[in-house]
């Protein structure tokens, strides 16, 4: 994924997904995405290390960091927000590079963006959502594995107004030989959307 040096700062998310579009069992495991892991050749992360390099912070919601707590060595080096209205403070054992975010998703936007930062990503099924109804995930990338889970906790889910639609272009997609499809999507709001429509109908 290309972070376009037009936009002042974007939020994007490079994210697994079962065939049929789950990124966890009902449980929250993963055992089914680091049984797929374990067919990757030595070397290959299919991209995952030169997207960090182009990521200034991580925003994570509470279920996801806790998760992460859980994997034993902390595995960023970056800046970490880590978005609850629930905590008053992180728990005992979390990094020094991770503070708590108490505030709504747009302030936090536009705090990044006034302390320099460029790109963020975001991690998390239901943080994703929560960016998505708020209009602030700028780009996505979805590595489809070749499994189906049949049920579990979805990537996707209700818009915030039940009705309205988010189109997704399509920038990019990479297959590999084990199995992996991977896609770039820029996401268009309706404003966005509308003021391209115009733009096209214009040129």
């Amino acid at each position: 994924m290309t972070f376009h040096q037009d936009i002042p700062m974007q939020c994007s998310s490079f994210i697994a997904t079962s065939l049929d579009g789950f990124i966890a069992k009902t449980d929250g495991s993963l055992d089914w995405l680091n049984a797929a892991n374990a067919t990757v050749p030595e070397g290959e992360d299919c991209g995952y290390a030169q997207y960090m390099a182009g990521v200034d912070v991580i925003l994570m919601g509470r279920k996801t960091f806790e998760t992460v707590l859980g994997f034993g060595a902390w595995p960023y080096d970056k800046p970490v927000y880590v978005i609850s209205r629930q905590w008053s403070a992180l728990p005992a054992g979390a990094p020094v590079t991770a503070q708590l975010w108490k505030g709504s998703l747009p302030e936090l936007r536009a705090h990044l963006a006034a302390s320099g930062v460029r790109a963020a990503y975001v991690d998390g099924g239901q943080l994703i959502q929560s960016f998505i109804n708020a209009q602030l995930l700028d780009e996505i990338t979805i590595t489809r594995i070749p499994v189906l889970l049949g049920s579990g906790l979805p990537l996707f889910g209700p818009l915030a107004d039940g009705t309205s639609t988010v189109s997704a272009q399509h920038l990019q997609t990479r297959s590999y030989d084990f199995g992996f499809v991977q896609s770039d999507y820029r996401l268009l709001y309706a404003a966005a959307a509308q003021s391209q429509d115009e733009t096209q109908a214009g040129a």
